[in-house]
C-alpha cells in the first residue's frame, strides 16, 4: 500500500498537504489539489479511516508552547531541540504542522483561545511553571475538555496529562557516583525552584547524599537559570571555595560548562577543577575539556510519546466517540534517565 510519503512526493508538495487536501481541510489551490488527487488515484492511496473522522474541520495544528527564559537561546539548547524533533516526527508522520508559540514575561498563556480560535487541535506544552495563575488555565483547559500534554513540569494533586522523565533517580546517581568515589564536599547547581523538575533534582540529591550517610549543605546549594551564563556567574562562587568544594552537580550540562568556562576565566587549570556531573547528556558534554559526565534524558522519546498520546489517544479517541477521561492513575508517564561517565568525574 502507498504511503502518504509517496503521494507527497509524486505531486511535490508536503505531506501535511495531501492530508489537508484528502481530507478537505483548509483552503487548498486547484493545480495543487488536483495534483495531489491525481498522485493518490495513481498510487492507490487510502487515507486511514481514523484520520478522516478527525481531520475535518479542525485546523490540522499541533500547538507547542515554549518558555520564556531570560539570556536563554532556547532554539540552540539540547533540551528544547530534541524534544521538538520528536514531537515534530510524531506530527509530520500524522500529517499534523507544528504551530510553535513562546510565552510573554510576565503573562499566563490563554491556552482556550488557541483551541477557540482553531489555530489548534491539541497543544503540547513545555516550561509551564507552579503559579496560581498557570494552575487555573490549565484547569479551566482541561474542564472543557480539550486535548493537551505537559512535559517536564508535574503538578501534584491533578490529573493533567504529563510526560516527563525520573529526575529523581537521575539525580540521585549523580549524587551516588561523586560520594561512591570519595567526594564529600558537594556543590549542587539547580534550576529555579518554580519548576518541578528542579525540585525533583533537589529531592534525589538529597536522597543520594543520605544514602551515603551525608547531609544536604545549604551553603553549597547554588540557583542558576539553566542558561550556561548563570553557570559562568556561579563559578564565582565555586572558585572562591574551591579549597573546600571538591566536586559540581549541575542541573543541566549548559550551567556546567558554564562552570567550567567561568574557573577558566579565573586562570583555574582543568587539573584543579572539581569533579564534575551535568544533566542531559547534550552533544556537548561529550565535546566539553574534560568530557562531561552526566545523566541521560530521553527528550526525543518523550516529544515522541507527547505527540502520539495527543494524536493516537485523545485527537484519535475523540473521533471515534471514545471516552478520553484522565485519571491520576494514567495520566503521569516518566521514562527512565541514565547516568553516562566521562572523565570529568573520575578521581585520579
Amino acid at each position: 500500500m502507498a504511503s502518504r510519503k509517496e503521494v507527497a512526493d509524486l505531486a511535490g508538495v508536503s505531506e501535511a498537504t495531501v492530508s489537508r487536501v484528502l481530507n478537505g481541510v483548509g483552503p487548498i489551490k486547484e493545480e495543487t489539489r488536483r495534483k495531489v488527487l491525481e498522485a493518490s488515484e495513481q498510487l492507490g492511496y487510502v487515507p486511514s479511516a481514523l484520520a478522516r473522522s478527525f481531520a475535518r474541520s479542525k485546523s490540522g495544528n499541533l500547538g507547542v508552547v515554549l518558555p520564556y527564559v531570560p539570556k536563554a537561546h532556547l532554539f540552540s539548547a539540547y533540551f528544547f531541540s530534541e524534544m521538538l524533533s520528536g514531537i515534530g516526527s510524531k506530527a509530520r508522520d500524522s500529517g499534523m504542522d507544528l504551530l510553535v508559540m513562546f510565552r510573554t514575561p510576565g503573562e499566563v498563556m490563554n491556552y482556550k483561545d488557541l483551541f477557540r480560535r482553531q489555530k489548534v487541535d491539541a497543544c503540547i506544552i513545555l516550561g509551564a511553571r507552579d503559579d496560581y495563575g498557570e494552575l487555573d488555565a490549565l484547569q479551566q483547559l482541561q474542564q472543557e475538555g480539550h486535548p493537551f500534554c505537559i512535559m517536564n513540569q508535574h503538578f501534584g494533586g491533578e490529573s493533567f496529562m504529563e510526560v516527563d522523565a525520573d529526575h529523581v533517580e537521575g539525580s540521585r546517581l549523580a549524587i551516588r557516583h561523586l560520594t561512591d568515589q570519595g567526594y564529600r564536599n558537594i556543590a549542587f547547581l539547580n534550576g529555579p525552584d518554580s519548576y518541578s523538575n528542579s525540585l525533583e533534582r533537589l529531592q534525589g540529591v538529597q536522597i543520594g547524599l543520605n544514602e551515603a550517610g551525608m547531609n544536604l549543605d545549604s551553603s553549597l546549594l547554588l540557583e542558576g537559570n539553566y542558561g550556561r551564563r548563570s553557570g559562568v556567574e556561579a563559578a564565582a562562587t565555586i572558585a572562591a571555595r574551591l579549597d573546600e568544594i571538591d566536586a559540581v552537580f549541575a542541573a543541566n550540562d549548559r550551567m556546567a560548562i558554564g562552570v567550567m568556562h567561568g574557573l577558566r576565566e579565573r586562570g583555574i587549570k582543568v587539573q584543579d577543577f572539581p569533579a564534575f556531573v551535568g544533566y542531559d547528556d547534550s552533544d556537548a558534554a561529550e565535546m566539553a575539556v574534560p568530557p562531561l559526565s552526566s545523566v541521560r534524558v530521553p527528550f526525543y522519546e518523550m516529544g515522541e510519546l507527547a505527540a502520539s498520546k495527543l494524536i493516537h489517544g485523545s485527537l484519535g479517541a475523540k473521533a471515534s466517540s471514545v471516552n478520553t477521561e484522565v485519571t491520576s492513575e494514567t495520566a503521569r508517564q516518566l521514562l527512565p534517565t541514565e547516568l553516562i561517565i566521562r572523565a570529568s568525574s573520575i578521581r585520579n
